[in-house]
C-alpha cells in the first residue's frame, strides 16, 4: 500500500507514542486532583503547554488544549465573537473547512450575525484588497485559513491579518493543514487565534490546541469545572497533550528539510501526471501551495471511480476533505474557485507525507494514468 492521504490523518510518530504511553499507565492521575498522582499529571500537562507555546512563540497561558481541530475552530470563532463582540459581522471565505463555515452559520442563525464570504480567485487565493473592502465598524472577527485542506493553496496570511488589525479586528486562522509544513510563529504571522489538530502532524486523534491571544475575552463552549483557565471545561487529555507537544516540536525541528524534499517530490509527481494523463487538471495555486498537496480533476470521469481503481492498485488517497467523505455534493471549495459542479465531482486529492519516497511517488503517478484510463474506457 502507498499512503497518499496525509491531509486526512498522519501516522502517529513513535516518539509521540512513547511520550504518551506512561499517562495511560502509572501516570494516570487527574491534573485537577490535589495529591501526588494528580500533581504529577498537572506537571506533565504544564510542560506540554510550555512546549506547545515554545513552538508557537506565545505564552503558555495562551495555549488551550482541545479535542481536535474542529473544537479549536469552534472555540476560536464562537468564543471570540460572543466574548466581546464589536458588532455582529464576521468575514471569512467560502472555501474554509466546515468547522469554520458551520460555526459562522451557527452565529448567524442563533445570534443574528451577518457573514461576509470573501471571493477567491481560480487558484483559491483571497485578494487582500477584498478583505479591506469587506471590513466594517461592526466587524467582530476575520477568519481565513492558513492553507486549504482540499487543494493546498496557501493564503497571504501576514498581509490579511495586518489589514484586519488596521481597524482593530481580531484575526483567526485555521492552521490544521499548515501545521505540519508551515511556520507557526504567531508573532510573525500576526494572528490573534490559531487552530491546530494533533493527528495532522504525528500525534493521535482526539487532541488539538488553539492559540488565543491573552487580551481576547473568550466565551467558552463547554462549562463545568473551569479547566484550561475557564476556556474549556472538562478533565484534560494529558496523554494527548504530551503527544501533541512532542509531535509539534519534532515537526518544527524537521520542517525546513521535510518541506523542501517533499515539494520537489510533489512537483515531479504533478509534472508526470499532467504529462501522461491528458485529461488531468491541477487545482489550487501552482506554487503557493502546501508541500505535500497535489489535487486534480479528471473531466469526463468519476472521482469516486478513479479512487476505487487506485485503491485496487494499492494507492490510498481521497476525493477531498475526509470530513465530507460520502457526500454526493460537489466540493464547495472547487465550485467557489469556479470549477463547474460536474467537473468538481471528478476531484482526487493526493497528499504526500514527510515519509513518502520517490519510488512511491513514481509508482503512484503511473497508477493514476492507468486508473483514469480504465475509468474513461468504461464510459466509451
Amino acid at each position: 500500500m502507498i499512503y497518499l492521504d496525509n491531509a486526512a490523518t498522519t501516522p502517529v510518530r513513535r516518539e509521540a507514542l512513547e511520550a504518551l504511553w506512561p499517562h495511560f499507565g502509572p501516570n494516570f492521575g487527574n491534573p485537577s486532583s490535589h495529591h501526588e498522582v494528580g500533581e504529577a499529571a498537572a506537571a506533565a500537562l504544564l510542560e506540554a503547554r510550555r512546549s506547545v507555546a515554545r513552538s508557537l512563540h506565545c505564552r503558555p497561558g495562551e495555549v488551550t488544549f482541545t479535542s481536535g481541530g474542529t473544537e479549536s475552530d469552534n472555540l476560536a470563532i464562537k468564543g471570540i465573537s460572543l466574548g466581546a463582540p464589536r458588532g455582529r459581522h464576521i468575514v471569512t471565505t467560502p472555501i474554509e473547512h466546515e468547522a469554520v463555515l458551520e460555526s459562522c452559520d451557527y452565529l448567524r442563525r442563533l445570534h443574528g450575525f451577518e457573514i461576509t464570504l470573501l471571493p477567491v480567485d481560480a487558484n483559491g487565493r483571497v485578494d487582500p484588497a477584498a478583505l479591506a473592502r469587506a471590513l466594517r465598524p461592526d466587524t467582530t472577527l476575520v477568519s481565513v485559513h492558513y492553507a486549504n485542506n482540499e487543494v493546498g493553496t496557501v493564503q497571504p496570511l501576514v498581509e490579511l491579518a495586518a489589514i484586519a488589525h488596521t481597524i482593530g479586528v481580531p484575526f483567526h486562522t485555521d492552521a490544521v493543514q499548515a501545521g505540519g509544513w508551515l511556520d507557526l510563529d504567531v508573532s510573525t504571522l500576526g494572528v490573534d487565534a490559531l487552530s491546530l489538530s494533533g493527528h495532522k502532524l504525528g500525534a493521535p486523534p482526539g487532541i488539538g490546541a488553539v492559540f488565543l491571544r491573552g487580551r481576547l475575552p473568550i466565551e467558552p463552549l463547554l462549562h463545568g469545572g473551569g479547566q484550561e483557565r475557564g476556556k474549556r471545561s472538562g478533565t484534560e487529555n494529558v496523554a494527548g497533550a504530551v503527544a501533541l507537544a512532542v509531535a509539534l516540536r519534532l515537526t518544527a525541528e524537521e520542517r525546513a528539510d521535510a518541506a523542501t524534499r517533499t515539494s520537489l517530490l510533489r512537483d515531479q509527481f504533478v509534472t508526470t501526471i499532467l504529462r501522461e494523463t491528458p485529461t488531468a487538471r491541477l487545482t489550487g495555486h501552482p506554487t503557493e501551495r502546501l508541500p505535500g498537496t497535489a489535487s486534480f480533476v479528471f473531466p469526463g470521469t468519476s472521482g469516486e471511480a478513479v479512487l476505487l481503481e487506485l485503491e485496487q492498485r494499492g494507492i490510498v488517497c481521497s476525493s477531498g476533505s475526509a470530513c465530507a467523505a460520502g457526500s454526493s455534493e460537489p466540493s464547495h471549495v472547487l465550485t467557489a474557485m469556479g470549477w463547474p459542479a460536474d467537473v468538481a465531482q471528478t476531484a482526487v486529492r493526493f497528499t504526500l507525507g514527510a515519509g513518502t519516497t520517490a519510488a512511491e511517488a513514481t509508482e503512484a503517478a503511473a497508477s493514476v494514468r492507468a486508473a483514469v484510463a480504465a475509468v474513461a474506457s468504461l464510459g466509451d
